[in-house]
């Protein structure tokens, strides 16, 4: 009876382990072409199509040069501190990921780095299934494999939910500010990195409290490493975890613009307007 039970456990694994192979992304193409899509977008569309609604999608792929520097840092010290350190899986926030999930006996999302979102967006789905938290590892390390950093980035502010039926840098700045993505300024740009966790509870269309509070303390952080070069900041030693909460004395601070809400616009000239891409069936 056990040798029968080890047989159909071994033959589930070879099974599983053939179907995983099989169907491995290549991640190769991504290196020089655009996603058509992605698997939360299409998860998305099918909820909209599940409720009757128009499953129109916004989504509109702009390069790195074309991404504000104040979004792409306000990403980074939201999300993901030590990106440019490490291989695309951040062990120690991984260890502590488990650990408060052990402590309060329920699986949640935390420990994963941009790379990990990115390859969760792109191919996976939210569950918190052990199962697809194996794949989201081994697909975030193909794409360290493959990609560059700067291109990681570049894919991820351009496909990640930014409210609701909107995906990436530029269609967020053209539906929430009616600018580009390039022109956004440290407070727009601060609002937009702070919804990341959760778009459509967070919804820079009508920021609540908490959206607001992450947008404070992000600034707060970007003033606190004083704007400098994505890879400049995240790669120097970073100060005790306690200090990167608190708000920098105003008197070292470098200065930025007053907190714009979700309806103003930048002052700064963008670039002509390009038509926005509508993803639809």
């Amino acid at each position: 009876m056990l040798k029968r039970i080890l047989a159909i456990v071994i033959i589930a694994i070879v099974a599983y382990t053939a179907y995983a192979w099989l169907t491995f992304p290549d991640v190769s193409e991504l290196k020089n072409s655009w996603p058509k899509t992605t698997a939360f977008m299409e998860l998305r569309r099918r909820e909209l199509q599940a409720e009757g609604k128009d499953d129109t999608l916004i989504y509109q792929p702009v390069p790195y040069a074309r991404i504000s520097p104040y979004l792409r840092r306000g990403a980074l010290v939201a999300e993901d501190n030590d990106f440019y350190e490490h291989k695309g899986v951040d062990v120690e926030a991984l260890k502590e990921a488990i650990q408060r999930d052990w402590k309060h006996k329920k699986l949640t999302q935390g420990g994963s780095t941009i790379t990990q979102q990115l390859a969760k967006n792109l191919y996976l789905n939210p569950s918190r299934n052990p199962v697809r938290k194996i794949e989201e590892y081994f697909i975030a390390r193909s794409l360290e494999n493959h990609l560059s950093k700067k291109r990681i980035l570049e894919l991820y502010l351009n496909v990640v939910e930014m409210g609701e039926r909107v995906y990436g840098a530029e269609a967020a700045a053209r539906t929430y500010f009616h600018t580009s993505a390039s022109a956004l300024t440290p407070s727009q740009a601060a609002l937009l990195a702070g919804c990341l966790p959760n778009p459509r509870v967070m919804n820079p269309e009508s920021p609540n409290k908490r959206l607001r509070a992450r947008q404070r303390m992000i600034l707060a952080r970007m003033r606190r490493w004083g704007y400098l070069f994505e890879e400049q900041v995240l790669a120097e030693k970073k100060p005790d975890k306690a200090l990167l909460q608190q708000t920098p004395p105003s008197d070292t601070a470098t200065p930025v613009p007053t907190e714009t809400t979700a309806t103003e616009t930048t002052e700064t000239t963008p670039p002509p307007e390009t038509t926005t891409t509508r993803t639809q069936t």
